[in-house]
């Protein structure tokens, strides 16, 4: 039975880069992601406060992200919650070094969200089991 840790594989090693779905005034906003952390047993993403998708996401938390590796991919729908502590920016940070270039855990700018009441579905065109992961 697949878990968040199935699903949090999948999107750090399968599928690094993912697409992340929010709504802006009735119209669907889509763009590519590439960070997922898993922290205190939630699932995370992250960006800066300054973005538009942080506004949207604000406005409407509801989100939806897809990742895809050959015929099979995870779709994850659910609230994005923000987290400002420190400790769960600085985790997302640590796990992608890179980011620091831009980035800080300190900083008034980055911003780490996690999934709260989230369905995770699993689905393949190669005939691998459907799974359905609820956190």
């Amino acid at each position: 039975m697949a878990d968040i840790n199935d699903v949090y594989r999948f999107f750090k090693s399968e599928s690094p880069t993912y697409f992340l779905a929010t709504e802006e005034g009735g119209q669907p906003r889509v763009r590519p992601f590439g960070t997922v952390d898993l922290f205190e047993g939630r699932l995370y993403i992250q960006t800066g406060k300054k973005k538009d998708v942080y506004r949207q996401l604000l406005a409407n938390p509801k989100a939806e992200i897809c990742g895809v590796k050959g015929g099979d991919w995870w779709r994850i729908s659910g609230a994005l919650v923000p987290d400002d502590r420190v400790e769960a920016k600085r985790h997302m940070l640590d796990a992608y070094p890179a980011l620091r270039k831009m980035y800080d855990e300190n900083d008034d700018n980055t911003i780490v969200l996690y999934f709260k009441n989230a369905t995770a579905r699993f689905s393949s065109m190669t005939g691998k089991s459907a799974a359905t992961v609820e956190f």
